[in-house]
Protein backbone atom coordinates (compact mmCIF):
# COMPACT_ATOMS: atom_id res chain seq x y z
CA UNK A 1 0.00 0.00 0.00
CA UNK A 2 0.87 3.34 -0.97
CA UNK A 3 1.18 6.26 1.45
CA UNK A 4 0.58 9.53 0.97
CA UNK A 5 0.24 12.75 2.60
CA UNK A 6 -0.90 16.41 2.47
CA UNK A 7 0.69 19.31 4.65
CA UNK A 8 -2.05 21.25 5.78
CA UNK A 9 -1.43 24.90 6.76
CA UNK A 10 -3.92 28.15 7.23
CA UNK A 11 -3.56 29.43 3.48
CA UNK A 12 -3.70 26.12 1.88
CA UNK A 13 -5.77 25.64 -0.88
CA UNK A 14 -8.57 23.06 -0.19
CA UNK A 15 -8.84 21.98 -3.85
CA UNK A 16 -4.67 21.43 -4.57
CA UNK A 17 -5.53 18.68 -1.17
CA UNK A 18 -9.03 17.52 -2.50
CA UNK A 19 -8.09 16.87 -6.08
CA UNK A 20 -5.52 14.52 -5.50
CA UNK A 21 -7.08 12.76 -3.04
CA UNK A 22 -9.94 12.02 -5.09
CA UNK A 23 -7.55 10.68 -8.06
CA UNK A 24 -5.57 8.65 -5.74
CA UNK A 25 -8.73 7.29 -4.18
CA UNK A 26 -10.03 6.26 -7.51
CA UNK A 27 -6.65 4.72 -8.56
CA UNK A 28 -6.11 2.72 -5.18
CA UNK A 29 -10.08 1.24 -6.31
CA UNK A 30 -8.98 0.58 -10.05
CA UNK A 31 -5.81 -1.25 -8.52
CA UNK A 32 -7.62 -2.82 -5.82
CA UNK A 33 -9.72 -5.25 -8.29
CA UNK A 34 -6.56 -7.64 -8.76
CA UNK A 35 -5.96 -7.41 -5.34
CA UNK A 36 -9.10 -9.15 -3.31
CA UNK A 37 -10.89 -5.38 -3.00
CA UNK A 38 -7.94 -4.65 -0.35
CA UNK A 39 -7.20 -0.09 -0.80
CA UNK A 40 -3.91 0.13 -2.17
CA UNK A 41 -3.38 4.23 -1.23
CA UNK A 42 -3.99 6.02 1.94
CA UNK A 43 -4.10 9.89 2.49
CA UNK A 44 -3.25 11.06 5.38
CA UNK A 45 -3.57 15.07 6.45
CA UNK A 46 -0.73 16.39 8.79
CA UNK A 47 -1.03 19.39 11.05
CA UNK A 48 0.06 20.71 13.47
CA UNK A 49 -1.93 18.71 16.01
CA UNK A 50 -5.38 16.70 14.91
CA UNK A 51 -7.55 19.37 16.10
CA UNK A 52 -9.93 20.93 12.59
CA UNK A 53 -7.75 23.53 10.59
CA UNK A 54 -10.10 26.37 9.41
CA UNK A 55 -8.42 27.18 5.83
CA UNK A 56 -8.37 30.93 4.53
CA UNK A 57 -11.34 29.93 2.49
CA UNK A 58 -13.15 29.11 4.88
CA UNK A 59 -13.23 25.41 4.43
CA UNK A 60 -12.40 22.91 7.38
CA UNK A 61 -10.23 20.28 7.10
CA UNK A 62 -9.44 18.12 9.81
CA UNK A 63 -5.41 16.54 10.26
CA UNK A 64 -5.26 12.84 10.42
CA UNK A 65 -2.06 13.10 12.09
CA UNK A 66 0.43 15.67 13.71
CA UNK A 67 3.69 16.73 11.79
CA UNK A 68 6.06 14.68 13.58
CA UNK A 69 4.19 11.55 13.76
CA UNK A 70 4.14 10.62 10.14
CA UNK A 71 4.92 7.38 9.14
CA UNK A 72 7.38 7.23 6.05
CA UNK A 73 5.60 8.36 3.03
CA UNK A 74 5.54 7.45 -0.34
CA UNK A 75 4.26 11.08 -1.38
CA UNK A 76 4.28 14.36 0.41
CA UNK A 77 1.59 16.59 -0.82
CA UNK A 78 2.76 20.78 -0.20
CA UNK A 79 -0.76 21.95 -1.71
CA UNK A 80 -0.93 25.84 -2.52
CA UNK A 81 -0.55 28.54 -0.52
CA UNK A 82 -3.13 31.67 -1.18
CA UNK A 83 -1.51 35.24 -1.95
CA UNK A 84 1.57 36.32 -0.13
CA UNK A 85 3.45 33.10 1.06
CA UNK A 86 5.36 34.66 3.74
CA UNK A 87 3.20 33.46 6.62
CA UNK A 88 3.81 30.36 5.74
CA UNK A 89 7.20 30.16 5.66
CA UNK A 90 7.60 32.11 8.83
CA UNK A 91 5.33 29.70 10.65
CA UNK A 92 6.56 26.28 8.86
CA UNK A 93 9.74 26.45 10.92
CA UNK A 94 8.89 23.43 13.09
CA UNK A 95 8.67 20.97 10.29
CA UNK A 96 10.34 22.21 7.99
CA UNK A 97 13.11 20.04 8.34
CA UNK A 98 11.01 16.62 8.07
CA UNK A 99 10.94 17.41 4.00
CA UNK A 100 15.07 17.16 4.24
CA UNK A 101 14.60 13.99 5.92
CA UNK A 102 12.33 12.44 3.68
CA UNK A 103 13.89 13.26 0.37
CA UNK A 104 16.82 11.84 1.71
CA UNK A 105 14.76 8.39 2.22
CA UNK A 106 13.86 8.75 -1.43
CA UNK A 107 10.00 10.39 -0.81
CA UNK A 108 8.46 11.95 -3.44
CA UNK A 109 7.62 15.56 -2.77
CA UNK A 110 5.07 17.41 -4.78
CA UNK A 111 4.87 21.28 -4.52
CA UNK A 112 1.68 23.08 -5.84
CA UNK A 113 2.17 27.11 -6.83
CA UNK A 114 3.78 29.12 -4.48
CA UNK A 115 4.30 25.99 -2.03
CA UNK A 116 7.65 25.53 -4.53
CA UNK A 117 8.83 28.30 -1.32
CA UNK A 118 8.44 26.03 1.08
CA UNK A 119 10.76 23.27 -0.71
CA UNK A 120 12.87 26.12 -1.57
CA UNK A 121 13.63 26.94 1.91
CA UNK A 122 15.23 23.90 2.88
CA UNK A 123 17.90 24.39 0.04
CA UNK A 124 16.94 21.03 -1.29
CA UNK A 125 15.95 22.98 -4.18
CA UNK A 126 19.53 24.70 -4.78
CA UNK A 127 20.68 23.75 -8.41
CA UNK A 128 18.16 22.05 -9.26
CA UNK A 129 15.19 22.99 -11.53
CA UNK A 130 11.70 24.47 -10.20
CA UNK A 131 8.64 26.13 -10.89
CA UNK A 132 6.05 28.27 -9.31
CA UNK A 133 2.93 30.37 -9.43
CA UNK A 134 3.73 32.90 -12.39
CA UNK A 135 2.36 35.68 -10.24
CA UNK A 136 5.81 35.14 -8.07
CA UNK A 137 8.35 34.23 -10.19
CA UNK A 138 10.08 37.97 -9.86
CA UNK A 139 9.77 37.13 -6.05
CA UNK A 140 10.94 33.65 -6.40
CA UNK A 141 13.66 34.10 -8.43
CA UNK A 142 15.11 37.00 -6.26
CA UNK A 143 14.65 35.23 -2.65
CA UNK A 144 15.97 31.88 -4.13
CA UNK A 145 18.34 32.61 -6.86
CA UNK A 146 20.40 29.48 -6.71
CA UNK A 147 17.13 27.52 -7.85
CA UNK A 148 17.01 27.27 -11.53
CA UNK A 149 13.62 29.01 -11.87
CA UNK A 150 12.01 27.00 -15.17
CA UNK A 151 9.25 30.42 -16.33
CA UNK A 152 8.50 28.38 -19.07
CA UNK A 153 7.39 24.65 -17.83
CA UNK A 154 4.15 23.73 -15.81
CA UNK A 155 5.41 21.02 -13.91
CA UNK A 156 9.06 20.91 -13.57
CA UNK A 157 11.15 17.44 -11.67
CA UNK A 158 14.39 16.59 -10.27
CA UNK A 159 14.90 13.33 -8.98
CA UNK A 160 12.21 12.76 -6.71
CA UNK A 161 10.62 16.54 -6.17
CA UNK A 162 8.22 17.84 -8.27
CA UNK A 163 7.15 21.34 -8.55
CA UNK A 164 3.60 22.69 -9.99
CA UNK A 165 2.78 25.68 -10.92
CA UNK A 166 -0.92 26.14 -10.62
CA UNK A 167 -3.49 24.20 -9.43
CA UNK A 168 -5.10 23.21 -13.16
CA UNK A 169 -1.61 21.38 -13.59
CA UNK A 170 -1.54 18.98 -10.58
CA UNK A 171 -4.53 16.32 -11.86
CA UNK A 172 -1.52 15.80 -15.21
CA UNK A 173 1.13 15.21 -11.82
CA UNK A 174 -1.23 13.00 -10.13
CA UNK A 175 -2.25 10.64 -13.44
CA UNK A 176 1.87 11.03 -13.92
CA UNK A 177 2.19 9.00 -10.35
CA UNK A 178 -0.74 6.70 -10.78
CA UNK A 179 0.67 5.89 -13.91
CA UNK A 180 4.19 4.50 -11.87
CA UNK A 181 2.13 3.28 -9.34
CA UNK A 182 -0.17 1.66 -10.81
CA UNK A 183 0.26 1.51 -14.78
CA UNK A 184 -0.73 2.62 -17.92
CA UNK A 185 -3.96 0.59 -17.53
CA UNK A 186 -5.22 2.50 -14.45
CA UNK A 187 -3.98 5.75 -15.27
CA UNK A 188 -5.95 6.30 -18.30
CA UNK A 189 -9.26 5.21 -16.44
CA UNK A 190 -8.35 7.71 -14.19
CA UNK A 191 -7.28 10.54 -16.48
CA UNK A 192 -11.00 10.09 -18.44
CA UNK A 193 -12.98 9.83 -15.59
CA UNK A 194 -11.23 13.51 -14.26
CA UNK A 195 -9.31 15.15 -17.68
CA UNK A 196 -11.50 13.80 -20.13
CA UNK A 197 -11.39 17.30 -22.17
CA UNK A 198 -7.69 18.15 -24.00
CA UNK A 199 -4.98 18.86 -21.77
CA UNK A 200 -1.14 18.34 -21.40
CA UNK A 201 0.64 15.16 -20.56
CA UNK A 202 3.32 14.65 -17.87
CA UNK A 203 5.82 14.39 -20.69
CA UNK A 204 4.40 17.22 -22.95
CA UNK A 205 3.95 19.69 -19.61
CA UNK A 206 7.20 19.21 -17.08
CA UNK A 207 10.91 20.41 -17.29
CA UNK A 208 12.69 16.71 -15.89
CA UNK A 209 16.03 17.54 -15.14
CA UNK A 210 17.41 14.05 -15.91
CA UNK A 211 14.33 11.98 -14.89
CA UNK A 212 13.83 8.47 -16.72
CA UNK A 213 17.32 8.69 -17.20
CA UNK A 214 18.26 8.61 -14.05
CA UNK A 215 21.13 6.06 -13.91
CA UNK A 216 24.78 6.10 -14.84
CA UNK A 217 24.84 3.60 -18.05
CA UNK A 218 26.04 5.81 -20.85
CA UNK A 219 24.91 2.66 -23.28
CA UNK A 220 21.54 2.42 -21.98
CA UNK A 221 21.34 6.75 -22.52
CA UNK A 222 22.26 6.12 -25.97
CA UNK A 223 19.84 3.71 -26.82
CA UNK A 224 17.35 5.58 -25.10
CA UNK A 225 18.31 8.73 -27.32
CA UNK A 226 18.11 6.58 -30.71
CA UNK A 227 14.96 5.45 -29.41
CA UNK A 228 13.75 8.64 -29.19
CA UNK A 229 15.24 10.06 -32.42
CA UNK A 230 13.63 7.43 -34.20
CA UNK A 231 10.62 6.75 -33.00
CA UNK A 232 8.91 8.15 -36.43
CA UNK A 233 10.90 5.69 -38.59
CA UNK A 234 10.18 2.26 -36.30
CA UNK A 235 13.67 0.65 -34.57
CA UNK A 236 15.22 -2.71 -34.91
CA UNK A 237 16.79 -3.50 -31.34
CA UNK A 238 18.63 -6.12 -33.08
CA UNK A 239 20.69 -3.63 -35.06
CA UNK A 240 20.36 -0.96 -31.99
CA UNK A 241 22.17 -3.63 -30.06
CA UNK A 242 24.65 -4.43 -33.42
CA UNK A 243 25.27 -0.06 -33.08
CA UNK A 244 26.31 -0.06 -29.64
CA UNK A 245 28.44 -3.30 -29.59
CA UNK A 246 26.84 -5.83 -27.67
CA UNK A 247 24.78 -8.59 -27.79
CA UNK A 248 20.78 -7.72 -27.70
CA UNK A 249 20.29 -10.02 -24.77
CA UNK A 250 22.82 -7.59 -22.79
CA UNK A 251 21.11 -4.75 -24.22
CA UNK A 252 17.54 -5.77 -22.55
CA UNK A 253 19.42 -7.49 -19.17
CA UNK A 254 21.15 -3.61 -19.14
CA UNK A 255 18.15 -1.80 -20.33
CA UNK A 256 16.38 -3.22 -17.51
CA UNK A 257 18.03 -2.69 -14.63
CA UNK A 258 18.68 0.74 -15.49
CA UNK A 259 15.23 1.39 -16.08
CA UNK A 260 12.94 -1.12 -14.95
CA UNK A 261 11.78 -1.94 -18.54
CA UNK A 262 12.55 -3.74 -21.58
CA UNK A 263 13.83 -2.02 -24.54
CA UNK A 264 10.89 -2.55 -26.58
CA UNK A 265 8.53 -1.52 -23.48
CA UNK A 266 10.23 1.43 -23.17
CA UNK A 267 9.88 2.30 -26.76
CA UNK A 268 5.51 1.08 -26.80
CA UNK A 269 5.61 3.58 -24.24
CA UNK A 270 7.07 6.36 -26.59
CA UNK A 271 5.16 6.05 -28.77
CA UNK A 272 1.37 5.48 -26.66
CA UNK A 273 2.48 8.51 -25.04
CA UNK A 274 3.30 10.30 -28.47
CA UNK A 275 -0.09 9.11 -29.75
CA UNK A 276 -1.82 10.00 -27.11
CA UNK A 277 -0.77 13.53 -27.56
CA UNK A 278 -1.93 13.07 -31.42
CA UNK A 279 -5.38 11.58 -30.96
CA UNK A 280 -5.99 14.58 -27.86
CA UNK A 281 -4.73 17.47 -30.23
CA UNK A 282 -4.34 16.80 -34.04
CA UNK A 283 -7.30 15.69 -36.43
CA UNK A 284 -4.96 13.06 -37.83
CA UNK A 285 -6.60 9.69 -38.67
CA UNK A 286 -5.96 6.58 -36.56
CA UNK A 287 -3.88 5.33 -39.07
CA UNK A 288 -1.93 8.22 -39.99
CA UNK A 289 -0.78 8.64 -36.12
CA UNK A 290 -0.28 4.97 -36.22
CA UNK A 291 2.34 5.36 -39.09
CA UNK A 292 3.60 8.64 -37.41
CA UNK A 293 4.72 6.90 -34.01
CA UNK A 294 6.59 4.12 -36.74
CA UNK A 295 3.90 1.19 -36.52
CA UNK A 296 2.77 0.64 -40.09
CA UNK A 297 0.27 -2.16 -39.04
CA UNK A 298 -2.73 0.09 -37.92
CA UNK A 299 -4.53 -2.83 -36.57
CA UNK A 300 -1.65 -4.06 -34.02
CA UNK A 301 -1.71 -0.58 -33.22
CA UNK A 302 -5.35 -0.54 -31.59
CA UNK A 303 -4.31 -3.45 -30.22
CA UNK A 304 -1.53 -2.17 -28.28
CA UNK A 305 -3.49 1.07 -27.97
CA UNK A 306 -6.47 -1.05 -26.36
CA UNK A 307 -4.41 -3.24 -24.14
CA UNK A 308 -2.38 -0.30 -22.52
CA UNK A 309 -5.27 1.99 -22.13
CA UNK A 310 -8.21 0.03 -21.66
CA UNK A 311 -10.36 1.50 -24.89
CA UNK A 312 -9.29 1.40 -28.63
CA UNK A 313 -7.63 5.13 -30.11
CA UNK A 314 -11.08 6.24 -30.92
CA UNK A 315 -13.16 6.05 -28.14
CA UNK A 316 -9.79 7.52 -26.68
CA UNK A 317 -10.16 10.59 -28.92
CA UNK A 318 -13.73 10.46 -27.80
CA UNK A 319 -13.28 10.53 -24.46
CA UNK A 320 -10.27 13.36 -24.55
CA UNK A 321 -12.11 15.49 -27.42
CA UNK A 322 -16.01 14.87 -26.46
CA UNK A 323 -17.91 15.50 -29.67
CA UNK A 324 -15.10 17.36 -31.49
CA UNK A 325 -15.35 14.98 -34.51
CA UNK A 326 -17.72 11.82 -35.45
CA UNK A 327 -16.40 8.54 -34.56
CA UNK A 328 -18.20 7.22 -37.71
CA UNK A 329 -15.94 9.04 -39.89
CA UNK A 330 -12.98 8.03 -37.93
CA UNK A 331 -13.69 4.11 -37.87
CA UNK A 332 -13.91 4.47 -41.96
CA UNK A 333 -10.07 5.03 -41.72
Amino acid sequence: MYTAVAVLYPDALATSVTLPMEILQAASQLASVSERGRPQVRFLLAGPDTAPMSLASGIVLQPTVRYRELPPPDLILLPAIWRNPRPTLLAAGPWLGLLADAAARGTRICTVGTASALLAETGLLDGRPATTHWNYFRQFRRRYPKVQLKTRHLITQSDNLYCVGSVNSIADLMVHIVEGWFGTRVARAVEQQFSPEIRQSFRAAAYQGGAGNAHHDETVLQAQQYLQERLTDGCNLGELARRLGISPRTLNRRFREATGLGPQQYLNNLRLGTARDLLRRSNLSVSEISWQVGLQDVSYFSRLFRRHHGVNPIRYREAARGKLFDPRDAEST
